[in-house]
């Protein structure tokens, strides 16, 4: 299996016009200072060094609005990892930026440096949400920017956030139907949190923001992962990367911060499914189960602290419930005692649910 390296390059607030309520990148990517060309040269440098032979290797500006840096810098600052790529040594070139930052001049431009990918911070496709957080652009500037990005050949990356102020469950979940429609070829999912030194800190001190619990964050992030895998739309990532400061009673004040709160989305998800799929009325009981899970799913199938496989064996009447992993295709799931034997089709049943979603 190929390995696949990512080399950053953080450029907090680089470009933005915008202070959103939730923002401050400085708190969020951990760097206080805007990069240079030598700085791209020397991260690119230092991190190849670490690197196996024979990996995919990308460069990926994160943490501000790329294409709303000035133009010249831009590509002083893309020529870098494009000779680089040039040369054989990297694979791919990817950025973040804004819907209302791009533009075909733009896009020729990035197409020229030979970026490869490119993610838009959509947040929200509801225009109140969108006005209380102080985005300054529209839910139209997305689905304008995002097809010209994929009419131009590009992968395009969508990134989502929930429990903004102003947003609902609904409201999220009409946002991610919106977004998916795009056919982005990845999106990520971000609960929002309180971070120190932001709008929204304020807000929150004053009583004037109610964040998500971590249950609403769960519920929210697992229905908009069904809608996500029955349309087959990878999401490559749920919540903020924790760092240092990016903890709870550090720079995290509020929200539904949790280091692992992608195991407990792809939990709900699974003991949703599962009990959807287990017919109490046709199971024999009192019997020794077995749940079979692809390789590496066993966590997820159980659950935190066991909470899932708890709640399935008092489903199932039984307290003796083993979880197995074999080599299963990723959407198969069995579900075994004595001669009885239920293939449980995860696809086909996130399908049936997302129709019953929003």
């Amino acid at each position: 299996m190929i390995r696949h390296y990512i080399i950053p390059v953080f450029v907090p607030h680089y470009g933005c016009p915008h202070d959103c309520v939730f923002c401050n990148q400085n708190k969020i990517t951990g760097f206080e200072t805007d990069v240079t060309e030598s700085q791209v040269e020397t991260i690119i440098y230092e991190y190849l060094a670490t690197f196996k032979k024979d990996s995919f290797i990308e460069v990926a500006f994160y943490g501000g609005s790329f294409t709303a840096i000035d133009f010249e810098t831009q590509k002083r600052l893309l020529g870098i990892p494009r000779r680089y790529k040039e040369e054989g040594k990297i694979n791919g070139i990817r950025l973040s930026t804004r819907p209302d930052a791009i533009d075909h001049v733009i896009l020729t431009m990035l197409k020229e440096n030979l970026v490869d990918t490119i993610e838009l911070g959509v947040q929200s496709m509801d225009p109140v949400v969108l006005k209380l957080s102080e985005r300054g652009h529209s839910d139209e500037d997305v689905f304008i920017s995002s097809r010209m990005i994929k009419d131009m050949g590009f992968n395009l990356g969508l990134q989502l956030m929930t429990g903004l102020p102003g947003d609902t469950y609904e409201k999220s979940l009409e946002s991610a139907k919106k977004i998916i429609s795009l056919k982005p070829d990845f999106i990520r999912i971000y609960p929002t949190l309180v971070i120190k030194g932001t709008s929204l800190e304020k807000m929150y001190l004053e009583g004037l923001y109610k964040p998500q619990s971590l249950e609403e964050a769960v519920e929210t992030a697992c229905d908009i992962l069904i809608l996500a895998e029955a349309s087959d739309t990878k999401v490559i990532r749920i919540g903020l990367q924790p760092t240092d400061n990016i903890q709870a009673g550090k720079d995290v004040i509020g929200g539904p911060f949790h280091p692992s709160i992608r195991q407990l989305v792809e939990s709900r998800l699974l003991y949703k499914l599962l009990t959807k799929a287990i017919d109490t009325g046709t199971l024999p009981s009192g019997k020794t189960w077995t749940i079979f899970c692809p390789i590496g799913y066993s966590s997820i199938v159980s659950g935190q602290k066991g909470a899932n496989k708890d709640s399935i064996a008092k489903l199932l009447n039984t307290t003796r419930l083993k979880i197995i992993e074999e080599d299963l295709p990723d959407n198969i799931i069995r579900l075994e005692t004595d001669e009885f034997i239920n293939e449980i089709d995860l696809k086909a049943l996130k399908i049936e649910e997302a129709s019953n979603i929003g």
